[in-house]
């Protein structure tokens, strides 16, 4: 397969503390790679470093052959590369479609004014969800009305709409029912069938080996292990997220 993106030995300062002090792996294309650790472990900032929200004190970020360490999260995303946040970003007040094009809105002019075309974006949103196997009831109501699945759904069709190559999960399954979680994890597979690389963080030990393709578990900033779900248990990864092997 092919990599898409490697982090190199990335590092982060705040202050007098390292929060990441020496993190390194690939993804390769339909690959989902687990960043897994308990609170504090240093997932949150490498995902950041990696997005454009962090700067590395030190270490480098290629993907698909583009140095992307330092860069800004507007020219990340125009890489190719997504993060969806456990708040989603999306904007309860608006129907999916506006959600799918937020900030890069759809307009047509009528008499030499300019105004949003939300027909426009919604049939694209309801032709990106039904790609990706999901119905929404009424394409015209608020998200706040949706279920969390669905939410879910909407913020991980935006990233495929706007042709991520790479897209990064942040707890997609936190705070949700087991048969929506399993609806996210459907999602996931058909990301990777599309060739899509997921970088999914997680401390959950179901959705780790459920949506696992390789595990890089991390501890104190550092990287603790790396596995394939078929080479090790619940208890090694529980043992590498409480530090046991550093």
């Amino acid at each position: 397969m092919t990599v898409l993106l490697e982090a190199r030995h990335l590092k982060k300062r705040f202050g007098g503390n390292e929060a990441v002090s020496d993190v390194s792996f690939a993804v390769h294309e339909g690959e989902c790679v687990v960043i897994a650790g308990d609170n504090g472990a240093g997932k949150s900032t490498v995902i950041k470093m990696i997005s454009g929200v962090y700067t590395p004190t030190s270490g480098d970020v290629q993907f698909d052959g583009q140095r992307l360490t330092g860069k800004p999260p507007e020219a990340v995303r125009s890489a190719g590369i997504e993060t969806i946040y456990q708040d989603l970003a999306l904007a309860d007040n608006l129907d999916p479609g506006l959600n799918l094009y937020l900030g890069r809105e759809k307009t047509r002019r009528i008499l030499g004014l300019s105004f949003l075309d939300r027909a426009a974006m919604r049939n694209s949103a309801i032709e990106v969800l039904k790609g990706l196997g999901i119905v929404i009831p009424d394409p015209s109501a608020p998200v706040r009305e949706l279920s969390g699945g669905q939410r879910q759904a909407i913020a991980i069709a935006r990233a495929v709409h706007w042709q991520a190559r790479l897209v990064i999960m942040d707890e997609p399954t936190a705070a949700l029912g087991v048969p929506e979680q399993r609806q996210v994890m459907a999602l996931i597979e058909r990301l990777k069938s599309k060739g899509v690389g997921i970088i999914l963080i997680s401390h959950n030990l179901p959705d780790i080996f459920a949506a696992a393709d390789r595990i890089v578990v991390l501890a104190r900033g550092k990287v603790a292990g790396e596995r394939r779900p078929s080479e090790t248990s619940d208890e090694e990864i529980v043992r590498m997220m409480m530090g046991a092997t550093l």
